[in-house]
Formats: C-alpha cells, sequence, structure tokens
C-alpha cells in the first residue's frame, strides 16, 4: 500500500512551508500568490491528497462529527428521524454518526460515552425510555463536557434543552376523530411504561370525558412499540365490545391489522382504526390509515437549529442562559380507515 501524502511531501514539492500549503488547501485567508495557490492545489490533486480530519481536529478542536442515539432503527418513525437529521447534518458540512440502542437504558448510557469519546463536538439522543433524573444516563448528561438535544423523549426533571411533540394534544385528537364519527366504545393500544404513552393516553381519555364517556380501564391494552407486542396485546382487544381503536404508534397499529387480518377481520369494515406516527408507507395498508402525523422533517429541523445554536455560542464563549424547550403540535391526517356509524 503507497504511504499516505502529507502536508509536507506536497510543501518540498513546491517550495513552500507546511503551514503556507495548508492554509491554501483548507481555503484559509493568506498572503499567497495565485500561482503558488494554483501549483499546490495542483500537486495535491495529482498525488490524490486526503486531509487528515484527526489531525485537524486536534488543531480547531472541532470533529465536525456528531452523534445520534435512537432506541429503534426498524421504527419507521426513528429511521425517517434519523434520515432527516442526517441529511441536514451533511447540509452544514457535518458527519452524522447513528447509533441504535435496541431499547435499552443501558445500552444509552453506553453509546453516548463512547460516542463522546470518538469526540463528536454534540449529541441528539433519543432515549429507549423515559427515565428517572437519578438513572446513570441523566447523571452522565449533567457532566456531558458536549451539547446535547433530547429527542422526541425526555427524561424526567432533566434540566436539558429538548425538542418533541405535543403527545397529550394528538392522543385527544386521534380519539375526538374517532368519537366525532359515531364511535362510542373506543379502545386504545397504549406503551403505559412510558411518558409518551402516558401523556397519549391522558388526550384519549381527556376526549372521553369530553364526549360525556367515562374511560374504561377494560379498554385500555399495554403494549410495547413492537409489532410482536401489539400483536399479542391486540388478542384481548378481541374480546371487548369496541368498534374503534386507538393505536398510539405505527408499529402497534401494524401488530394490529397483523392480528385482525388473521381473523379475517378488516378496516374499516369491522374496526375503525387512527394511528399515530404517520411514517408508514401506504402501500403497508389498504386502506390507507388515518394517523397523527409528527412530522419528523420538522421534529429534525427543530433539533438541528437548537444543536448548532449551542456550538455557535460555545465557539463564542457565551455561556447558556438556560435550557431551551421546544414542543411541536401534531396533526390527524384523514385517509380511508375510520367508518361512520
Amino acid at each position: 500500500m503507497a504511504a499516505k501524502v502529507t502536508l509536507k511531501d506536497i510543501a518540498r514539492e513546491v517550495g513552500l512551508s507546511p503551514t503556507s500549503v495548508s492554509l491554501v488547501l483548507n481555503d484559509r485567508p493568506c498572503k499567497i500568490s495565485a500561482e503558488n495557490r494554483r501549483r499546490i492545489k495542483e500537486v495535491a490533486r495529482k498525488k490524490r491528497y486526503i486531509p487528515n480530519q484527526i489531525a485537524r481536529s486536534l488543531v480547531t478542536q472541532h470533529s465536525q462529527t456528531l452523534g445520534l442515539v435512537v432506541p429503534n432503527i426498524e421504527s419507521r418513525f426513528f429511521s425517517s428521524l434519523a434520515r432527516n437529521l442526517e441529511l441536514r447534518c451533511r447540509e452544514r458540512g457535518y458527519l452524522l454518526l447513528i447509533t441504535n440502542s435496541d431499547g435499552s437504558k443501558s445500552n444509552d448510557t453506553e453509546l453516548v460515552r463512547l460516542l463522546v469519546n470518538r469526540g463528536v463536538d454534540g449529541l441528539f439522543i433519543v432515549v429507549s425510555d423515559e427515565l428517572r433524573p437519578g438513572h446513570k444516563l441523566a447523571s452522565m448528561l449533567e457532566q456531558l463536557p458536549v451539547p446535547y438535544v433530547m429527542v422526541d423523549r425526555f427524561i424526567e426533571g432533566l434540566d436539558c434543552d429538548k425538542v418533541g411533540f405535543n403527545n397529550e394534544q394528538g392522543g385527544y385528537l386521534a380519539t375526538s376523530y374517532l368519537l366525532g364519527r359515531g364511535h362510542e366504545r373506543v379502545a386504545c393500544l397504549i406503551n403505559k411504561e412510558s411518558n409518551t404513552g402516558l401523556e397519549r393516553m391522558a388526550g384519549y381519555e381527556r376526549a372521553l370525558r369530553e364526549h360525556g364517556i367515562e374511560p374504561d380501564p377494560e379498554l385500555e391494552f399495554h403494549t410495547a412499540y413492537y409489532i410482536d407486542d401489539a400483536y399479542e396485546s391486540a388478542k384481548d382487544f378481541l374480546k371487548t365490545d369496541a368498534t374503534a381503536v386507538f393505536a398510539s404508534s405505527d408499529n402497534i397499529a401494524l401488530g394490529l391489522l397483523k392480528l385482525l387480518y388473521a381473523h379475517d377481520l378488516r378496516v374499516p369494515r369491522d374496526y375503525s382504526v387512527v394511528s399515530y406516527d404517520n411514517s408508514a408507507a401506504d402501500s403497508l395498508f389498504e386502506p390507507a390509515l388515518t394517523s397523527i402525523e409528527q412530522n419528523s422533517g420538522e421534529l429534525a429541523d427543530a433539533a438541528i437549529d437548537l444543536l448548532f445554536a449551542r456550538l455557535a455560542e460555545a465557539d463564542a464563549g457565551i455561556e447558556p442562559k438556560g435550557s431551551v424547550s421546544t414542543i411541536l403540535r401534531p396533526k390527524i391526517v384523514v385517509k380511508n380507515s375510520v367508518r361512520w356509524l
């Protein structure tokens, strides 16, 4: 394998100092003639010079990389979020390192540690679950040497920058839509072990009460955010007299539909369904699901703007005045999975 070309190699050939060569190749201001600039770039091209990002980061104190931790990269919502963040980071000249915790709290902590040790300039963190302040990850984040933004899910009680959607409002919109079409026995499939799920269930219950219906615990079914878990939980749902169901994520909706189709039941002929995320391709469903949309592009924009504002403050030596919490509003996207009673 040929030896890697260095700045000294190029400097030796053009008869200038390595510092001059570095300034030209990094497009930095310098008093070097146009002819010498041309010669430096021509030699660098011929020798196929590749800048040493590690060496550059030692000088600039920036690696031009950011890290992302997500709980489940197979989730349509999180994969869409990761894609939007990666595109926006690249547009700003940054590489995004994407990691997957597999929904493990211990993996959250380990991945944050690994990314920081790799020298990332900042982090986007979607925790595996909403944790309490005393958790190991919370303690680590309080001492983190780089700025970070918690996205979509938060650690309860932790004072930090965060961006997410109003989950309570999303649950309310989904349930109100079903109630408005004559359904009075509305069930929900929801993750009761996460703050995200509990907030969506609170919106579900608020909508019921506004329509004069007292929430029935027998219609509230717990499931994790995975297709197989939802499939199992939906078996108890089939034993009820509900005519409609609020499935609080697209993966949960997929598990529900898988069970319904196994029993030769159809949406909306037999059951009306409103899903959450609106991130699954319509081609997966027949008919297309009415869903609560959390626009991953909008979420990525808010997270990017906040983190890069923190990076700019750090470069300028400005002490942050306080944490920022940005809560976005979801909306309902009406399709064909709900029928009028």
